[in-house]
């Protein structure tokens, strides 16, 4: 449990997806000018993240390394499928976001509104395939870990895109110099952020 737990802090405010390693900045800079659409995307996100790399950890320890497929047979040890990680890792994204797609149309019209194009966009977000990829790098032993890891980094994610939210709304009353108005500000912030999440590096889990 205390493990978990580690992995969870650690991919929230270590390991951030925005602060620590700038993924996902598109949807990011684009949909952070209120906070409403900022928490929607982030709970999709959130949501993607928990779905998705608990399912490409299946795909990957029961269908794509070299040797997983031995529950079918002695005669697939050696078979490895390792090279099709990308196109499955991406496929079952896919799915998820047209999935995520549908129930916000169907529940929540506005917020699909709102979201527009940013909505579709999060299949080609590369925070979530990184979240994957970084699952798959970070070799966790069982289902439990990725979940956690997954979860984390979505709740690092959204964390990140409503507080930048908050803080564009509020600089909306500041008198922000006209070339820095809209993106130059964020970037400056954003950067500063980061620099203040670096802090958490010192966290010893």
């Amino acid at each position: 449990m205390e493990n978990l737990f580690n992995i969870f802090v650690e991919s929230i405010f270590i390991n951030n997806m925005i602060f620590a390693y700038f993924l996902g900045m598109c949807s990011y800079l684009a949909v952070s000018k209120t906070v409403k659409t900022s928490v929607g995307l982030g709970i999709a996100v959130i949501f993607v993240l928990g779905i998705t790399v608990p399912v490409d950890y299946l795909i990957e320890n029961y269908m794509l390394k070299e040797g997983a497929l031995t529950w079918l047979g002695e005669s697939f040890a050696d078979v490895n499928l390792s090279f099709l990680s990308f196109i499955m890792f991406i496929a079952v994204i896919a799915s998820m976001v047209q999935l995520v797609e549908m129930v916000i149309e169907k529940f929540s019209p506005a917020l699909y509104n709102s979201l527009g194009i940013f909505l579709p966009l999060i299949a080609v977000n590369c925070a979530i395939l990184g979240g994957s990829l970084f699952m798959q790098q970070a070799e966790y032993q069982n289902i439990a870990e990725a979940t956690t890891f997954g979860l984390g980094s979505g709740v690092g994610w959204f964390l990140a895109i409503v507080g930048i939210a908050a803080i564009r709304e509020k600089i909306r009353y500041s008198n922000v110099p006209a070339p820095l108005r809209g993106l130059g500000i964020t970037f400056i912030i954003t950067g500063l952020m980061g620099i203040a999440f670096m802090s958490f590096m010192g966290i010893k889990l």
